[in-house]
């Protein structure tokens, strides 16, 4: 028998809070995490305006040595990791760490150490750059530090799978978890990418929102005023565990994650594909995973990217996915509050999910004034509902062609 998997613990550091309450308590005022770029000077940029972690400090947190030596993504990664160990009251001296996983993914890894150190190579010469650039910028690194920082022995990478990363590796930590190669596993993702070069390059493939008239009304999913995405970034982490070993502790479950899905478009380097067809068929796979049927999911966090393509045909994917039972799903995009956090995206998006199952309120899709006609389900506009939630879904979609969905469900 397949060893089920359980959710006991969730780490976040967002825009909209640096910790799992404080982000949680932002969603349901729909409180948005959007506002002018401070990271670095953004005069002359067409997009001006981001979903930063505001106040972040990596050195108060972690020790000012070791925070030096840790590109932002991977701070962000150490923070949450230990929230989510504490929220799971979990004492790695207790455990076998050989059977204690870390999968934490990003999309692109240190790019502002990166940025940071070209221009010192550029300005200073070859000699000046720093030791560290390699194990700073490397996207393996944030599993890594965590790996380390907490002493867990058994398996540890990280999966890059763009926009999808998060959720990808939380479904992969799932099956590892199934396969008994591990009894804990620390997964999720985690991203900082907000820098010249990573803002530069989205505006260069005409991504992002340029409404920098007003931040917090830029990234608004599914209204007929979308212009593109708001780069976000921080960490979403959740603690998954055989469902015998959190027993065996007396562990608090939050949700079961019950299954996972993921397929390619084949289509196209940056753009989803028309008919839906790639994203449907994951969210098949996830609902025949978890050994349900359509009509038992009663929430999605979608995608929801807030760009002209995404939100019109992952509604189309949403429809071929669930037939009419579309109409009857309550259905958000977080990332209209917290932008889009790349490959931390699903990780922060898993925790959701988890805490709409748990708490039984569903965060809203906010700035959704002008509804697109070809969007026409129901998206939680603006205000969050209260209403029990058995089953929610997870969606990411990536460049590249990545689908990869997820599902929670009420443990029992």
């Amino acid at each position: 028998m397949t060893e089920r998997v359980v959710v006991t613990g969730i780490g976040l550091v967002t825009p909209v809070g640096e910790d799992k309450k404080s982000t949680w308590d932002s969603l349901l005022k729909g409180k948005s995490g959007i506002d002018y770029i401070s990271l670095f000077d953004a005069e002359g940029f067409e997009s001006r305006i981001a979903a930063e972690v505001d106040g972040f400090d990596g050195a108060a947190l972690l020790g000012r040595k070791e925070a030096r030596r840790l590109d932002r993504f991977s701070q962000f990664a150490c923070v949450a990791a230990l929230e989510a160990l504490e929220d799971a009251g979990i004492d790695m001296a207790n455990e076998d760490a050989d059977k204690v996983g870390v999968l934490i993914g990003s999309g692109v890894g240190g790019i502002m150490t990166i940025t940071d150190q070209h221009k010192v190579l550029l300005n200073r010469g070859p000699k000046r750059v720093s030791p560290f650039l390699v194990p700073m910028m490397l996207g393996d690194l944030a599993s890594g530090q965590v790996s380390m920082l907490i002493g867990a022995k058994g398996p540890n990478f990280s999966t890059v799978s763009a926009c999808a990363t998060g959720t990808d590796s939380i479904g992969e930590a799932l099956e590892m978890i199934r396969r008994g190669r591990a009894d804990v596993v620390i997964a999720g993702g985690t991203e900082a990418a907000v820098c010249e070069i990573g803002v530069a390059g989205f505006n260069a493939c005409m991504a992002l929102s340029t409404r920098n008239d007003a931040p917090q009304a830029a990234s608004r999913p599914f209204d007929s005023g979308r212009d593109g995405f708001v780069l976000g970034e921080g960490c979403g982490v959740v603690v998954l565990e055989s469902v015998k070993h959190a027993e065996a502790r007396g562990a608090e479950v939050l949700a079961e994650l019950a299954g996972y899905g993921a397929s390619s478009d084949a289509h196209h380097v940056t753009q989803p594909h028309p008919d839906g067809e790639g994203a449907a068929r994951a969210m098949k796979w996830a609902i025949d995973d978890a050994g349900l049927k359509p009509e038992d999911v009663d929430y999605v966090n979608a995608h929801g990217t807030s760009t002209p393509l995404n939100d019109k045909f992952e509604t189309i994917s949403l429809k071929r996915t669930y037939g009419d039972h579309a109409y009857n799903l309550k259905i958000s995009s977080t990332k209209s509050m917290t932008g889009h956090l790349l490959g931390a995206a699903g990780g922060i998006e898993a925790a959701f999910s988890v805490l709409t199952v748990n708490e039984g309120v569903i965060p809203p899709t906010i700035n959704i004034d002008d509804p697109d006609p070809e969007c026409d389900l129901d998206y939680v506009p603006n205000k969050a509902e209260k209403q029990e939630v058995n089953v929610a879904m997870s969606n990411s979609l990536g460049f590249g062609g990545h689908n990869s969905s997820i599902i929670f469900k009420s443990f029992k």
